[in-house]
């Protein structure tokens, strides 16, 4: 399927080095990205399907890095139905798994936890809720768990870990488990702050440089903090990612961020929800962050975006993230809200209100068009200037 979208008045790149790329529209064919700029007659003509942006912001999609996703489009902690695909609705393209801890019964035997990731994984791999790329499946690390386990595991496609809801007496005893993830090619997140539901541990800024995952889960709390005297350490003494969650404390979000920046650190700020969880169900959760960080900070709305996007494709070694040449085409499209003080997009975040989403493409492939379920309506109308494939992309109802 080849997809073009024209009349672009913006397009932000998900790089906060380089936050725009110059041009009008962006070009897509068989899933990727093939061209960012202005589009000849010729290359609108080949398209299946073309889309006229009306004259709003292009941005990469969402990339909720901290998603507790359970088996199909269902989360047991807040019975809800329909969740990621309505997070779709939010500009999420891509969800990672928290570890699927939330499911009921699960196992805390080795072959156990072995066997729940990799079911998890490969269900997601043959599922799309409404066009969302899942990324499931992360071993939950238990005591027991043997080199042979992580590689097992990781010889079946899981890339995920997850240090910080298991059955050990000190945090200190993780250390050697993530050492075995790591070997294993795994990515290996641990909960931090303090403890969430039962079986979770409090994890301080000493347990995580001693640990040494490749990303701190929700640092600035989730839903607590750790204590304010570790932020600085974990920023300068270690690499770790500093992931910060709408479902954890703005007052220590706003801090980290301000410390990473000053130590040259910001390629290591990435956003995530943290959701479902008691704090609930999400779907503008991400945008929540973008526009927050924005508002209450001196940072503009493309840097934050591109701790969404961009910063999560490098830290997660995911080729979406970016609007350039030969990346996912995973696209979503931003403006001013209808109603509100602000003509654009990027202008309504930093004053904090929720841009409104017209379109959103995963694949090349459009999700809907014309307006968000859950966002604001467009100040500006997008519409559908040539269609080969006879399908029709308005929103929908959520599901049921």
């Amino acid at each position: 399927m080849r997809t073009a979208i024209v009349n672009i008045a913006a397009i932000v790149t998900g790089d906060w080095r380089a936050p725009f790329a110059k041009g009008d529209s962006i070009l897509m064919n068989n899933g990727r990205i093939t061209k960012v700029g202005t589009l000849t007659d010729r290359q609108a003509e080949s398209c299946d399907f073309i889309l006229d942006a009306g004259g709003t912001t292009a941005a990469p999609g969402l990339i909720d890095s901290q998603v507790h996703v359970a088996f199909a489009d269902y989360t047991p902690r807040q019975r809800t139905i329909g969740f990621l695909e309505s997070y779709l609705h939010g500009g999420v393209t891509t969800s990672i798994s928290a570890s699927e801890v939330h499911v009921p019964g699960r196992p805390g035997d080795p072959d156990g936890v072995v066997a729940l990731a990799i079911a998890a994984k490969k269900s997601f791999d043959n599922y799309s809720p409404g066009g969302m790329h899942v990324h499931a499946g992360a071993i939950i690390i238990e005591p027991g768990l043997t080199q042979a386990h992580f590689d097992q595991a990781a010889a079946q496609g899981v890339w995920l870990a997850k240090a910080g809801f298991g059955k050990f007496k000190s945090p200190f005893e993780y250390t050697p488990y993530v050492r075995m993830a790591q070997k294993a090619g795994m990515i290996v997140n641990v909960h931090t702050g303090g403890a969430s539901i039962p079986d979770s541990s409090p994890i301080t800024g000493d347990h995580l440089l001693d640990m040494r995952p490749d990303v701190s889960f929700h640092v600035n709390g989730g839903p607590v903090a750790m204590p304010d005297r570790d932020f600085p350490r974990v920023i300068n003494e270690s690499d770790i990612a500093l992931q910060i969650c709408q479902a954890g404390n703005i007052r220590t979000a706003l801090m980290c961020l301000d410390m990473a920046v000053e130590a040259d650190a910001y390629d290591r700020v990435i956003l995530a929800t943290d959701t479902p969880t008691g704090t609930g169900v999400m779907p503008l959760g991400m945008i929540k962050s973008v526009c927050e960080l924005s508002c209450l900070s001196s940072y503009p709305p493309e840097m934050l975006l591109a701790a969404a996007t961009g910063n999560n494709a490098v830290v997660y070694r995911l080729d979406t993230g970016f609007i350039r040449r030969g990346k996912a085409g995973d696209v979503m499209l931003l403006d001013a809200p209808l109603g509100g003080s602000k003509r654009t997009a990027l202008e309504a975040i930093k004053n904090g209100d929720y841009p409104a989403i017209p379109a959103v493409f995963t694949d090349g492939v459009p999700r809907f068009i014309g307006r968000s379920r859950n966002t604001p309506p467009p100040t500006r109308r997008v519409k559908i200037v040539q269609n080969r494939i006879m399908q029709e992309f308005g929103p929908g109802r959520h599901t049921v």
